[in-house]
């Protein structure tokens, strides 16, 4: 690993210091994210369950079907290893993408080589799939991951076509923490992202309780009844539609 490789050089102590806390703080957020991988396999029985993406999915784009997918490439920033697009049979390619694949591919080998996607390791810094390359680009509840908003923002519009969608939820005004260091607004979704993008959709609701099941229902049921209502600034969801400007 480079930055291993550069703590062994002879650098002062003081230049290796800032080097040295930033690989265990992203050594820290990456292990934290397959730990909590590993307890929701078990908490699926031993395989991966994800039968439910296919209506959360749907619901975020306001379609009935995959059908508006048909031979086009989709991919879902920040998928995690459970095959968010496993359902997207009409697709022409899926991919998944993600800073920690390569650790999934390891750790939920069997899982991640039968979902039907290719799953693609991402930095910090770049998505490495080529420009203008994607057709339906969604993202769950991931941004708020990642340690640049506006670097990986202007990756997502980079690599997504002209004409193509944006299908996004995020996770609004939730406390930055060191495995989650972004505190999303409305207004900094719109300066990095959204003001790109021709809008289709935007809906808000209040996060409700958590059922735990990783399903339908719990935080995401005010989309499903249709019972939408969100004081500015209290922690809740935002789901967008919108499309890259040709």
């Amino acid at each position: 690993m480079i930055i291993r490789q550069t703590l062994k050089v002879a650098l002062p102590e003081t230049a290796k210091q800032p080097i040295r806390k930033a690989l265990e703080y992203l050594t820290g957020k990456h292990d934290a994210e397959l730990s909590y991988w590993n307890s929701r396999l078990e908490m699926d029985g031993g395989r991966f369950k994800n039968h439910h993406y296919e209506r959360l999915m749907l619901a975020m784009a306001e379609e009935d079907s995959d059908a508006f997918l048909q031979d086009k490439v989709v991919a879902d920033f920040g998928c995690g290893p459970r095959g968010s697009l496993a359902w997207a049979n009409a697709a022409f390619m899926r991919f998944g993408i993600d800073v920690i694949a390569d650790r999934y591919a390891d750790e939920f080998t069997n899982d991640v080589l039968n979902h039907g996607m290719a799953y693609v390791k991402c930095t910090e810094k770049a998505i490495p799939l080529p420009s203008d390359f994607v057709d339906v680009m969604f993202t769950m509840n991931a941004i708020d991951h990642v340690n640049d908003f506006a670097v990986m923002c202007n990756e997502i519009l980079r690599v997504l076509k002209p004409g193509g969608l944006f299908i996004g939820s995020f996770n609004l005004e939730e406390p930055a923490s060191p495995h989650e260091p972004q505190r999303l607004t409305e207004q900094c979704i719109k300066d990095n992202l959204l003001n790109q993008l021709e809008i289709q959709s935007y809906r808000l609701a209040e996060q409700e309780p958590d059922d735990e099941t990783g399903e339908l229902g719990g935080n995401y049921a005010p989309f499903f009844k249709d019972e939408l209502s969100y004081r500015m600034g209290h922690e809740g969801f935002l789901w967008v539609r919108a499309k890259k400007p040709v």
